[in-house]
């Protein structure tokens, strides 16, 4: 075993990454845009602008200041969860790979956009919350990513150097994030095809069944 395996951390983010929901929450977008008489939603538009950013800011963004912004928010959740939960389930391979990365001593943390309640439904259904040692939320933080903030937070609450961090990312929003906080970035292919985030992340992977401790570590050292 690598003798620098301890000393790494991996930092995850959740929609997109940890499971492949974002079909689901761009169908409820579509929903609540067409509910409230918007605009037809065009999956590039959400690709590029809303896919890794918090439902707050996309609620400013897109339906103005006259309606209720957390009225909006979880109205567009509760569309989301009724329509994955049927279907919610960890990516392939992730829940050997998150006992390998532990067996290992690699710290854990989620960093996502989304709130507790969001992960509580989440690991309410795949028992993977044991293999997390810090969780970031979005409103743990002031910016949303691109910035690094919320992928830096959780490399100090895990007392790791970034420059020993590998994140682990889906969205375009989030593989800058993670280039901008110093970290080796790993993009997985459910949102956007290989090509597309090649050039923001170090290593480029389908499922978790691809992955293991030594191709992190030849990352990281």
């Amino acid at each position: 075993m690598n003798t620098n395996l301890p000393y790494l951390a991996a930092i995850f983010d959740m929609d997109g990454t940890i499971i492949n929901n974002t079909p689901y929450h761009f169908l409820a977008w579509q929903q609540l845009f067409k509910l409230h008489n918007l605009p037809h939603l065009q999956k590039e538009t959400y690709l590029q602008q809303i896919s890794g950013v918090p439902i707050i800011n996309t609620v400013r963004q897109f339906f103005g200041g006259d309606m209720d912004e957390k009225q909006l928010a979880d109205e567009k959740q509760r569309l989301y969860q009724e329509a994955f939960k049927p279907y919610l389930q960890p990516i392939n391979g992730l829940e050997n790979f998150l006992a390998e990365l532990k067996d290992a001593g690699v710290k854990i943390a989620l960093a996502t956009s989304s709130n507790q309640p969001d992960i509580d439904f989440i690991f309410n259904s795949i028992p993977i919350g044991q293999y997390f040692d810090v969780l970031i939320t979005g409103n743990m933080v002031s910016q949303p990513k691109p910035s690094p903030q919320i992928f830096l937070k959780a490399a100090e609450q895990l007392g790791v150097q970034p420059d020993k961090c590998v994140v682990f990312e889906d969205s375009l929003m989030g593989l800058q994030a993670g280039r901008n906080a110093g970290m080796k970035v790993a993009g997985i292919t459910t949102s956007h095809k290989a090509d597309v985030i090649d050039g923001l992340a170090d290593i480029v992977f389908d499922d978790y069944s691809e992955l293991s401790l030594q191709k992190l570590a030849g990352l990281v050292s």
